[in-house]
């Protein structure tokens, strides 16, 4: 079982910088066709100061942390047992490329179901930028099969 402990667990915060090439392949491959995501005079001519963040990169940018594991290794879990629960995203404003976001990411839950068979880890990211505005609440579950 996954020690509850662990619950409320505050990881070491980190910052990334938003690349604008990056957010272009992301929107490219997501298949966005809105120039606003592509082409930095239509962003700009859509009042943004640089290219947006599209829709879920966030939870790319959250996997730049120095140690994408550490949760898992924190608490000691077996990733050939592991499944992708759910994400959400919460919005507060809007990130650009050039804005350095910091994330800090804690446990905000840790339970299970079916008798134990089932654990789940569930995480919170606050994302903030470079003048300490909140961007975005990221939510993670992660399930652990112990069947």
């Amino acid at each position: 079982m996954i020690d509850r402990q662990y619950i409320g667990h505050n990881m070491p915060a980190f910052e990334v910088v938003v690349e604008a090439g990056r957010l272009r392949f992301f929107a490219k491959a997501t298949g966005q066709t809105d120039a606003v995501y592509l082409d930095d005079a239509a962003a700009r001519a859509a009042g943004h100061p640089a290219l947006p963040v599209p829709p879920t990169f966030l939870f790319c940018l959250e996997m730049e942390s120095p140690d994408p594991a550490a949760i898992r290794n924190l608490l000691g879990m077996d990733y050939r047992r592991l499944l992708h629960g759910e994400q959400g995203f919460t919005y507060h404003r809007m990130a650009h490329a050039g804005d350095v976001l910091r994330f800090e990411q804690r446990i905000a839950d840790i339970y299970d179901k079916k008798g134990g068979a089932l654990e789940f880890v569930e995480r919170i990211t606050r994302v903030s930028n470079q003048r300490g505005e909140h961007v975005a609440d990221l939510r993670a579950v992660t399930v652990l099969r112990n069947a």
